[in-house]
């Protein structure tokens, strides 16, 4: 038989923790954890994570893959959060204007909700936007412009709101949040709802929407859209994203509601597709497109939390089983 260190000549080394470089197909015992580890290649994955103690749609989301942030939605007007802790969700404070189609960014432990509907019976659009410090929100500046379908990205100090209706037709609107107050930014190119946003407040992205459906994308300097490559196929509106401008990913959509698109800042890429479909779903802005969280949704599995794994170089515990 032959043996590991026949292969690779070196035994298995013991290391508390992980070594400093390891090197793809390297075995090691981490005797910190008494478990045995490998680093390799993996190829893009989406696992289930926890469920949500209340399924819902049209909801907006915050945060990271281990700290996420599931905001409003559908049961309409739900004022309810809840914060995920890498496996599991607990009750996050109420929002003080319960509301749906809303926009979110930021962090667990500093959001920003903003816009929205207010319905039923029927959609109401609300300026309101609320920031919350982990435990409870507090009223923000308002919106210059009350909408819902709105689609949002950055920080809590630095937030970008763009797009959006009430009623017909969508908006070109943007606005820029500085922790207290908005204040207008440059229009979109193309008027749209409820498109995909990605990115911080002076480097974002807009991405498909409804104007009617659209496969278009702008990028944000901070002043001003400028349109570049489109995607590959149509997403429609309702997706959701991650990451930054130049490593986005884009999850869902009405169109593809289980695709999911990688962007390097110039390129469109497939990736690998969600297990449920993914439209009206909240995601982890904030998380990067490696490691990405998406939650809820309207497509029969309201509960359904999926977490992303990009492809390329990780460390593995090998079980025995």
């Amino acid at each position: 038989m032959t043996t590991y260190k026949e292969i690779k000549g070196t035994s298995i080394e013991l290391v508390s923790g992980n070594p400093s470089n390891p090197l793809i197909g390297q075995i090691w015992y981490d005797t910190s954890s008494n478990t045995l580890k490998g680093f390799a290649n993996l190829t893009a994955s989406w696992a289930s994570g926890g469920n949500l103690n209340q399924a819902r749609g049209e909801l907006t989301g915050a945060g990271t893959q281990t700290a996420a942030l599931a905001i409003g939605g559908n049961p309409r007007s739900n004022p309810s959060a809840e914060e995920y802790n890498g496996s599991s969700w607990t009750a996050g404070g109420n929002l003080g204007t319960a509301r749906y189609r809303l926009g979110g960014l930021g962090t667990q432990t500093a959001a920003l909700a903003f816009g929205g509907s207010v319905g039923p019976p029927t959609y109401t659009k609300t300026n309101a936007t609320e920031e919350y410090n982990g435990s409870s929100w507090t009223a923000g500046g308002n919106l210059g412009t009350g909408r819902y379908s709105i689609s949002g990205c950055g920080t809590q100090t630095a937030g970008l709101a763009f797009g959006g209706n009430n009623g017909q037709p969508a908006y070109t609107n943007t606005e820029e949040y500085n922790g207290s107050s908005w204040t207008a930014g440059g229009a979109l190119n193309t008027a749209r709802r409820a498109p995909v946003a990605i990115g911080i407040q002076t480097a974002g992205l807009a991405v498909g929407g409804f104007s009617p459906a659209v496969d278009l994308v702008e990028e944000y300097n901070g002043s001003s859209w400028t349109n570049v490559t489109s995607t590959p196929q149509s997403i429609g509106g309702f997706g959701c994203g991650s990451g930054i401008q130049t490593a986005g990913l884009v999850i869902g959509g009405l169109s593809s509601p289980k695709s999911c698109l990688l962007y390097d800042g110039t390129n469109w890429s497939a990736t690998a597709s969600t297990t449920s479909a993914k439209n009206f779903s909240g995601a982890g802005g904030a998380s990067p497109s490696s490691a990405s969280i998406a939650f809820g949704g309207a497509s029969g599995s309201e509960a359904l939390t999926e977490e992303f794994t990009g492809a390329g170089p990780a460390t593995l515990t090998i079980s025995d089983s």
